[in-house]
């Protein structure tokens, strides 16, 4: 059973919850994130004596982040760079099952997209062995090391000889995803890919999409997820498949659930059991209950149907992977403010942790005679890879400079709203006096089912080094901490995860840690939304930057790529005007804010557009409150372009300065 504890600031600490700030002669400044270096999660070799991973890098003579794949071994030495180009990226590495090779994704010279490239284990040039039209999106092995089946959007317009784009023709319930565009005709598919002959061979068709696949250990089987009841469209009901590998290779149901088995977004796909006879895979809830119910696992048996729960604790789990001996299962499992890696019996449920302490693990890989590796990192360690074997033994240390660095310490503290316990990180500055207040920035973060962990996050560290403590709150609605915790605020944004806000700005406050006249908030995406819930709730900030967010439900209802999500959680608009009105509170009251505000959104989104951010901008331009739009172009959700980042950490920081610093 798990259990909360309660957490007091400074003097009342639990051991292993204090992250002590990192000893060195700097501070770090916004110029300092560029050198910062991004480690993906990493991918073992079959006999795990070896561990492959990409590391990304902002390369500001092309203004672009770009990536190469590295190779270190499992025992430890060195990491190598195997791609090293300057230009182009290459990400998402893995060996074949026979050890020979390593394929990775990358970019094709010719159009940029995304495309699979082979090189020899011991070394040697990498060769594109794919040329598909409009990219490879996902692939897997087979275990034969001579083929591999992956996922490519097929159907759409195509341009004419004078390169003109076809119209835009739409007749799907869902017409728009970020990052992709309008969903004009185009369904992914199954392909199967000979290596040695780079002939690709299309095995699904239909109006429907395949997502994730996974080749069976024996090669006989492909699993997948698809939709095929209803409008897929307009429900969550993913399910579980699997078919021969082969052009017309039937489709046989797996998963029995009527509801979400899988979420093809959350890329963790479905993984068989070694002997080929089982799969494992994730669960969540019925389609009304979209991304607030936890992900459970769930076990199938191919030979006699049955499909049964593992190991239910309300909380979260992610990307499962079988033991060598097929008796266990590994699992990224998310508790309060950590994620570790968790091992749970196959038969009983019974769940031991490999991972410990105040930490966040993202990925991770088993092979081998179980050897593990993780992608993990804490306050003051961004992401690196770790073999697990009694220990976290450091495998990489790409982000060694640091170590010249004073950073923020970080602590946990809990307090009540509404009687109920949440949780949050202070960061301090690096010479914090508790005899005086500070200025206080609190972040809101995304999701909304989503929660500030013990993870590395620079522009705390750079808002820290500037004299303010940061401090990430975890309302209710957020991830970590169960069901009903997450469903809390489910058809009512902003309303009780607003008041957790303000009660936890005024308990520091109270404990006389902050400046109760001079606090800032801000966020991205749900973090920008409830930044306007905020504001327009009460007066207690004095400046805040809302990016990539809403507050106008009737004007974004059919704008962005979320209307079957709107359907599912607050119906229609001319069904359900009220709770429309109810979740558009910060717009259709703009004249109660008086927080300078500053919005910013990527001219490209589809997931959060623009329109949210230039209606709230207008509504305060309207009634004379402070207010300024910053539109990054060519941008989607998460901007990616370096000086676009350093821009947004420098208008922030500017922002905050103005209202909180200046003339105090």
């Amino acid at each position: 059973m798990l259990h909360h504890k309660r957490l007091f600031l400074a003097v009342a600490l639990l051991a292993g919850s204090i992250q002590a700030a990192v000893a060195g002669d700097k501070l770090f400044k916004i110029e300092d994130f560029h050198k910062l270096q991004d480690v993906s999660a990493p991918a073992l070799s079959p006999d795990g004596s070896k561990v492959v991973y990409s590391v990304s890098s902002n390369n500001l003579k092309i203004d672009a982040s770009t990536s190469d794949v590295w190779m270190v071994p499992y025992a430890g030495g060195k990491p190598k760079n195997i791609t090293k180009t300057n230009d182009k990226s290459e990400w998402d590495p893995r060996f074949s099952p026979d050890g020979r090779y390593i394929v990775f994704l990358g970019e094709d010279k010719e159009d940029g997209s995304t495309q699979l490239f082979l090189m020899k284990a011991k070394g040697g040039s990498p060769k594109q062995i794919s040329h598909v039209d409009g990219g490879i999106v996902e692939y897997d092995w087979a275990p034969d090391s001579k083929r591999i089946i992956f996922t490519a959007f097929v159907g759409g317009g195509k341009e004419n000889k004078a390169g003109t784009p076809a119209p835009v023709v739409v007749d799907r319930f869902q017409f728009k995803e970020d990052w992709v565009g309008y969903l004009a005709g185009a369904r992914r598919h199954l392909h199967v890919l000979d290596v040695l002959s780079k002939k690709a061979t299309q095995i699904t068709s239909g109006d429907q999409d395949h997502w994730l696949p996974a080749w069976s250990p024996d090669g006989k089987w492909i699993a997948y997820v698809s939709k095929d009841r209803g409008d897929a469209d307009r429900n969550m009901d993913s399910d579980v498949f699997i078919m021969k590998p082969e052009k017309g290779g039937g489709q046989k149901r797996i998963s029995t659930f009527k509801g979400t088995d899988v979420d093809p977004y959350w890329m963790s796909p479905p993984e068989w059991s070694p002997d080929s006879k089982k799969l494992v895979w994730l669960a969540s809830g019925e389609s009304k209950w979209i991304y607030y119910a936890p992900w459970q696992m769930m076990v199938g048996d191919l030979e006699t149907g049955e499909v049964r729960a593992l190991a239910h604790i309300d909380r979260c789990f992610y990307v499962p992977k079988w033991s060598n001996d097929g008796k266990s299962i590994y699992a990224l499992l998310e508790l309060d403010r950590k994620t570790l890696v968790a091992k749970v019996d196959a038969t009983s449920g019974e769940i031991s942790y490999m991972t410990e302490g105040a930490k966040f693990a993202l990925g991770y890989d088993v092979a081998g005679d179980d050897h593990i590796v993780v992608q993990q990192g804490d306050d003051n360690t961004p992401f690196e890879i770790f073999a697990v074997d009694g220990e976290d033994r450091a495998l990489t240390s790409h982000n060694a400079w640091l170590r010249d660095y004073t950073l923020a310490k970080t602590e946990e503290f809990n307090f009540t709203s509404d009687g109920h316990d949440i949780g949050g990180l202070i960061v301090y500055p690096a010479d914090y006096d508790s005899s005086k207040t500070y200025p206080a920035i609190f972040r809101l973060h995304g999701g909304p089912v989503y929660q500030y962990s013990h993870e590395f996050m620079y522009d705390w560290q750079i808002y820290a080094a500037q004299g303010y403590i940061v401090v990430g709150i975890n309302p209710r609605g957020s991830s970590g901490k169960g069901f009903d915790f997450s469903r809390a605020i489910y058809a009512d944004w902003g309303n009780v995860d607003s008041r957790d806000i303000l009660a936890g700005a005024r308990y520091l406050a109270d404990k006389g840690i902050v400046d109760i006249d001079r606090l800032g908030t801000g966020g991205w995406s749900y973090g920008g939304m409830l930044t306007n819930y905020v504001i327009a709730t009460d007066t207690l900030f004095k400046a805040a930057v809302s990016g990539a967010g809403t507050a106008n439900m009737l004007g974004t209802y059919g704008h962005d790529q979320y209307s079957r999500e709107y359907e599912l959680e607050i119906g229609t608009p001319w069904e359900n005007f009220e709770a429309y009105k109810r979740v558009s509170f910060p717009f259709l009251n703009a004249k109660r804010i008086k927080t300078a505000t500053l919005y910013q959104c990527a001219e490209l989104d589809y997931n959060v557009p623009c329109l949210g951010s230039e209606q709230m901008y207008q509504a305060l331009r309207s009634t004379g409150v402070d207010t300024r739009l910053v539109l990054y172009p060519g941008q989607h959700h998460g901007i990616v372009v370096p000086s676009y980042l350093e821009d947004r950490m420098r208008r922030n920081l500017g922002w905050y300065n103005r209202y909180l610093m200046e003339g105090k």
